[in-house]
C-alpha cells in the first residue's frame, strides 16, 4: 500500500511559488494500478519522485507499506563512472539478491555488447535507459513508478523483450504511472485520477477522470 496523507509541495521559481501538491490525500492499494493525467508543468516527475522517496513533502506524511521501485528509467543510484557490470552487482546487493543473476539478466535484456563492462559514463542517452529499464526489470517489486517522461529507446529489440517481460510482470504486481496522454493510461490504470492546480481528483474508472481532465485542459 502507498498512501499519501494531506501531503503539500511547491518550488519557488524565482519569481512565484509553484504549487505541486496542496493537502493531497489517496491511497492506491496492491493490485489495484494506478493511473494519473497531468498537464504538462504540472509537477508529474515531482509526484512520482515522491512516491518513490526521492523527494520529501513539504507538509503531510507519505506511507510505503510494500517493495515500491524507483520511477522508470531514473538515473538515481546507478554511478556513471562505474560500469554497467559494476552497477548490476552493486545494486543486486543493495537489495539483498544475487548479484550474478542481476548481472546476467541485465546483460541479455540491454544486450550492449562490450559497453556493458565500460563507464556508464561514455553511454549514450539510449544506452542508459536501456541500462537502468533492465536493472529495474530485473528487480522485484510489488509496485511499479512510471513516469512518462522516462528515457526511451530507439533499440526495437529491446523494446520488444522489455515490453514482453513487463506486459507479463503487470499480471501479477500494481503499477503507478503519471502522463498528460489518457492513451497511455490505457495500458496500465485500472483506476485514475486528475492532477490540476496542486489538487487531485480521484476516480473510480479513467474514462470518468477523462471528462475531467478533458474540461480542465480545455477550458
Amino acid at each position: 500500500m502507498l498512501e499519501f496523507d494531506n501531503v503539500s509541495k511547491s518550488f519557488w521559481t524565482g519569481t512565484q511559488r509553484k504549487v505541486i501538491l496542496e493537502q493531497v490525500s489517496f491511497r492506491v492499494e496492491l493490485g489495484t494500478s494506478l493511473g494519473i493525467l497531468a498537464p504538462n508543468g504540472t509537477g508529474k516527475t515531482t509526484l512520482i519522485n515522491m512516491m518513490a522517496g526521492l523527494e520529501k513533502p513539504d507538509e503531510g506524511n507519505i506511507r510505503r507499506d510494500c517493495n515500491i521501485s524507483f520511477p522508470l528509467g531514473f538515473m538515481g543510484g546507478v554511478v556513471l563512472k562505474h560500469s554497467a557490470f559494476e552497477n548490476s552487482r552493486y545494486i543486486a546487493r543493495i537489495y539483498g539478491l544475487d548479484p550474478n543473476y542481476i548481472e546476467a539478466f541485465c546483460r541479455w535484456l540491454c544486450n550492449l555488447g562490450e559497453y556493458f563492462d565500460q563507464p556508464l559514463g561514455t553511454y549514450s542517452q539510449g544506452m542508459r535507459a536501456r541500462f537502468t529499464f533492465s536493472l529495474m526489470l530485473a528487480l522485484d517489486f510489488d509496485m511499479y513508478l512510471i513516469d512518462e517522461g522516462m528515457p526511451s529507446s530507439t533499440d526495437v529489440e529491446f523494446n520488444r523483450k522489455a515490453g514482453e517481460i513487463l506486459k507479463e510482470r503487470l499480471r501479477t504486481t500494481t503499477v503507478v504511472i503519471v502522463s498528460h496522454q489518457p492513451s497511455v493510461l490505457e495500458k496500465f490504470a485500472k483506476t485514475a485520477g486528475v492532477l490540476v492546480g496542486g489538487k487531485l481528483e480521484m476516480f473510480d474508472t479513467l474514462e470518468e477522470a477523462k471528462q475531467l481532465y478533458d474540461y480542465e485542459t480545455q477550458s
